[in-house]
């Protein structure tokens, strides 16, 4: 049954490759090396093998692609299988990228799927440098500006000039709940994650004086014990653990006593979990219909059979469906791919270098999470802070009391900044506020 599918989807993609049509691309010439080209040659990394990542790889087989790479650092749980159809009951606690492989590979005759259980960190830049097209579909917004750093690290240019050789197109997909988007990003020449960062926004996080004093929602209930009351009691003598039965029914308890005595409703045992876990609502439909919308702009890209999205659609099925597309513009001052040095701009060089830190990890545009800061003075290196590293943390944390010009810094100095957020090393200049 499967392999008759395969040979009527193939016609299929047949007829499309060897016809032109009024929306093809300019660069599209019919012809069945197309077709050739995708089945046999054609190398896509999915990134994640989660619930858009399992539709993905699904949509993608179908299509006629067959050197597909997928990677992934998580294990099946339990909670996975209601939407993630590619996993069983005996697969929890199984690698994802593993599993999800085998079944497709099982399935789809013919097809050559290579898992990789681990981090995207983990790889270089050899091996995202073999792929034609990368596809993701993560929950995460550092990992997807980690990939969009790392994809714009491999861009080469000749005197200047982009080589468009070098570009290896980027098809990002995300949802939440009954709301998904799409975006194709061509590395160099459209605008990338980091331009329009702003478009994600920062982690909910609620005032201390409004859960403890007046709180108006369940989350603020929640809140109020997750952060106040738990250390205070410490329940069980250690730190919550928000997959333990245990830990969440003795919130929930404490979460509906404050509710009730404030006269707040809508305090549920799932929403108790989410608080906790910050769990982002996962929809199987949604899902279904952003990896169709990302597999269809992988096939174009692959053929350039018809015009790929330009470049941002959004999605939302929550009362009718409506989806709107538009252009998102790249940032001239964008940190990751303006090839020029960001101005980072403070009241004067008598602040610590802790209020340097906050400053970088605020800013909208920048939104950095656990920056290691070193920079250049009289042509040599100096360490100002890392953390992450024990050693090096202890040897540099006293730094964070002292000021930047204590520390030697100057106007134009530039500071280079690794992140978690990108592979490569971004360099600051600073400049002081005029008055």
């Amino acid at each position: 049954m499967e392999i008759e599918y395969m040979h009527r989807k193939l016609s299929y993609l047949r007829k499309i490759l060897e016809r032109s049509g009024p929306f093809c691309h300019q660069d599209f010439e019919p012809s069945s090396e197309c077709l050739q080209f995708v089945i046999q040659h054609c190398k896509v990394l999915i990134v994640g093998a989660g619930g858009l990542g399992c539709e993905c790889l699904k949509n993608l087989a179908y299509m006629g692609f067959r050197q597909m790479h997928v990677i992934d650092m998580d294990q099946i749980d339990l909670s996975n299988l209601n939407r993630q159809f590619l996993f069983r009951h005996k697969d929890i606690g199984s690698s994802k990228a593993e599993t999800a492989s085998i079944f497709i590979n099982n399935q789809m005759p013919g097809c050559n799927v290579v898992p990789h259980y681990c981090k995207i960190q983990d790889k270089d830049e050899d091996f995202y440098r073999q792929f034609h097209i990368v596809v993701c579909g993560l929950d995460s917004v550092i990992a997807r500006r980690w990939i969009n750093g790392m994809l714009i690290s491999l861009l080469v240019y000749n005197d200047g000039v982009l080589d468009h050789s070098s570009i290896i197109p980027f098809v990002d997909g995300g949802t939440e709940g009954f709301k998904g988007n799409v975006r194709v990003i061509l590395p160099g020449l459209t605008a990338c994650v980091e331009c329009t960062l702003d478009l994600y926004p920062p982690q909910a996080t609620y005032p201390l004086c409004t859960i403890a004093n007046t709180p108006r929602l369940p989350e603020h209930c929640i809140e109020y014990v997750k952060v106040i009351q738990w250390p205070k009691e410490n329940p069980f003598d250690c730190s919550i653990d928000g997959d333990d039965p245990q830990h969440i029914n003795w919130i929930y308890e404490k979460s509906n006593d404050r509710a009730i005595h404030f006269g707040i409703q809508g305090l549920t045992y799932r929403l108790v979990q989410g608080v906790v876990k910050n769990i982002i609502p996962a929809v199987a439909s949604t899902n279904a219909v952003i990896a169709a919308i990302c597999c269809t702009e992988v096939f174009k890209l692959a053929t350039s059979c018809t015009v790929s999205l330009n470049n941002y659609m959004v999605f939302t099925d929550t009362d009718g469906i409506y989806s709107y597309t538009y252009e998102a513009e790249k940032n001239d001052h964008c940190i990751s791919c303006s090839q020029i040095i960001r101005q980072i701009k403070i009241k004067n060089l008598d602040i610590k270098l802790k209020d340097l830190i906050d400053i970088l990890c605020s800013q909208k545009e920048i939104r950095l999470k656990n920056p290691a800061i070193t920079t250049m003075i009289a042509g040599k290196t100096k360490t100002l802070y890392i953390p992450g590293i024990p050693s090096i943390e202890e040897k540099t944390k006293k730094n964070l009391t002292k000021t930047l010009s204590e520390l030697g810094l100057e106007v134009n100095s530039e500071i280079i900044i690794a992140d978690i957020t990108t592979p490569n090393a971004i360099t600051f200049q600073i400049n002081v506020l005029e008055h």
